[in-house]
C-alpha cells in the first residue's frame, strides 16, 4: 500500500495497473485513469480532508478543520502528497484544481492579498477598503472571527498577543492585512501542508519545483483542462459598448483561436482565478455572490493593458486599434499580471 510503502524508491518504479476483475494492458492509459479515479476520491470535500473554496463550487483548499473529521488527517495528507509526488514524478495529472494560495504554500512564496480575491471576494472587498482608506473608528481590531459550520460554533483567534484590544489604524493597518492573510491561508492548515509536502517531498525533492511559478505548478500537477472557445464565446457577456459583433470583440475571439491549450488556460486564471473550466462548461462559472458568467466591459483606451477582476469573471479590455495590438497587449498582460498597475 501507499500508506505504508517504507521504501519510497519503489514509488518511483514504473507503473503497472492492473484493476480487480477487469481485463487490459497497462501501456500508460490505466495508469492515467488510476490517476484520475484516486485523485477524484481523495479530493472529495465529503472525507472532510478538502473544502470549495468560498468562490466557487469546484476549486479545493485545504479544510482547516480536517481534523475534527478524521483523527488521522495528517496521515491521509502525507499519503496526498505521496500521490501528488507521484503524479509528478511519473508525468500523470490529478483530477483536482486548487486555489493560487496552495500552490504559492508549496513553493514557499509569499501570498498577497491579490490572491485572496478569486478565493474569498468578501474578506477580500474588505482588506482592500482597508488598505486604500484610513480604518480609524472602524472599531476593527487584531482578531478574527472563526467559524466551524458543521458544528455551529464559533471563536475567536487573536492575530498577535492581546489583539482583541488592539484597534487597526490608518498606522498599523498593513500589518493587520498581513496577519489576516497569514492566519487566513497559512496558519490555519500549517500541520496539513506541512504533511502533504511531507509526502511530496518523499517523491519529488521540493528544491525541483522551485524553477516553476505556482501558474506552471498548476498545470504541472493537474493539466490545462479543456477549453472549447465556442462555449467559451457563447457565455460570455459584454457591457459599456462592447457587444459580440464588435470589431474589437471579434478581434479578441479570434486571438484566443489562435492561442495554444497554455495560453488559453492562462488567459481563463488571469480573468477568472483559476484555469478550471466547470464540469459543465462556462455556463457555470460561479463568481462572488453565485452563477457570474465570463464578461468582458469596455474599459480604458488603448495605451493601457486589459486588466481583470476575478472576483466577477470580468476582462476590462481597451478599444486597441487593431487585431496584433489587442493580441499583443493581451499577451504582456498575461505574462506580466503581477507587474503592472490596474490588475486586482
Amino acid at each position: 500500500m501507499l500508506v505504508k510503502c517504507d521504501n519510497v524508491e519503489l514509488l518511483k518504479t514504473k507503473l503497472w495497473i492492473v484493476f480487480d476483475e477487469e481485463v487490459g494492458l497497462d501501456y500508460g492509459g490505466l495508469t492515467r485513469e488510476w490517476f484520475y479515479s484516486l485523485s477524484k476520491e481523495i479530493f472529495n470535500p465529503y472525507y472532510g480532508l478538502f473544502e470549495y473554496s468560498t468562490i466557487d463550487d469546484y476549486t479545493l483548499q485545504v479544510n482547516p478543520n480536517s481534523g475534527l473529521f478524521n483523527e488521522h488527517h495528517l496521515s491521509w495528507f502525507q499519503f496526498i502528497g505521496r500521490v501528488a509526488g507521484m503524479a509528478i514524478y511519473h508525468g500523470k495529472l490529478l483530477e483536482a484544481f486548487f486555489i493560487r494560495p496552495f500552490y504559492k504554500m508549496i513553493l514557499n512564496k509569499k501570498i498577497l492579498l491579490s490572491d485572496m480575491e478569486s478565493v474569498d471576494s468578501e474578506y477580500y472587498t474588505g482588506l482592500k477598503w482597508i488598505e486604500e482608506n484610513d480604518p480609524d473608528g472602524l472599531e476593527t481590531y487584531f482578531q478574527v472571527e472563526e467559524n466551524v459550520e458543521a458544528f455551529g460554533q464559533t471563536t475567536y483567534h487573536d492575530l498577535k498577543p492581546g489583539g482583541e484590544d488592539i484597534a487597526v489604524t490608518n498606522e498599523n493597518k498593513h500589518e493587520y492585512i498581513e496577519l489576516v492573510i497569514k492566519w487566513r491561508f497559512v496558519d490555519r492548515v500549517q500541520a496539513q501542508m506541512k504533511a502533504i509536502m511531507k509526502g511530496l517531498e518523499e517523491v519529488v525533492p521540493l528544491d525541483s519545483l522551485q524553477v516553476f511559478d505556482e501558474r506552471e505548478l498548476e498545470y504541472l500537477l493537474c493539466g490545462l483542462g479543456t477549453i472549447d472557445v465556442e462555449d467559451w464565446r457563447k457565455n460570455t457577456q459584454y457591457r459599456s459598448g462592447y457587444n459580440d459583433k464588435h470589431p474589437v470583440i471579434n478581434w479578441f475571439w479570434k486571438a484566443v483561436a489562435t492561442f495554444d491549450n497554455e495560453m488559453k488556460a492562462r488567459l481563463l486564471q488571469f480573468v477568472t482565478g483559476t484555469s478550471r473550466v466547470p464540469m459543465n462548461g462556462f455556463s457555470e462559472l460561479s463568481g462572488s455572490n453565485g452563477p457570474q458568467k465570463f464578461a468582458v466591459e469596455k474599459w480604458g483606451n488603448s495605451n493601457q493593458l486589459p486588466r481583470a477582476h476575478t472576483c466577477f469573471n470580468r476582462l476590462d479590455l481597451p478599444p486597441y486599434n487593431s487585431y496584433h495590438e489587442l493580441k499583443e497587449k493581451i499577451r504582456l498582460a498575461i505574462e506580466n499580471t503581477e507587474g503592472f498597475e490596474g490588475v486586482d
